[in-house]
């Protein structure tokens, strides 16, 4: 199977008007092809000794390995968390021309 050359990024955030500036930013300097903002999450988590719960809000975005370092530092220079979580993801398939679509607007 060829490798894909898109990632996905989960980063969570803590309200939707954030998560949307975002989403917005990341799409305009075509570090994202898409961003989904799924609202409605709740994270439980231990931070400083402590288990927390928050509402969060999930931002899924696809983009290309190659802009993942540029991604990850954009949104690090944006998020008003003290440690943001950004997990990368390997797409490992799925439909060629999708992948293509998301190559082509990151690039």
């Amino acid at each position: 199977m060829e490798e894909s050359q898109v990632s996905i990024v989960l980063v969570s955030m803590p309200d939707a008007q954030k998560a949307c500036s975002m989403a917005k930013d990341l799409v305009e300097n075509r570090l994202a092809a898409c961003v989904n903002v799924l609202e409605g999450v709740r994270s439980f988590y231990r931070w400083r000794g402590e288990i927390c719960q928050e509402p969060e809000v999930l931002l899924i975005i696809k983009t290309r390995k190659e802009s993942l370092e540029a991604l990850i530092q954009k949104v690090r220079s944006l998020h008003p968390y003290e440690l943001p979580e950004i997990l990368a993801l390997d797409v490992v398939g799925g439909l060629s021309e999708y992948m293509g679509w998301v190559r082509e607007e990151t690039g």
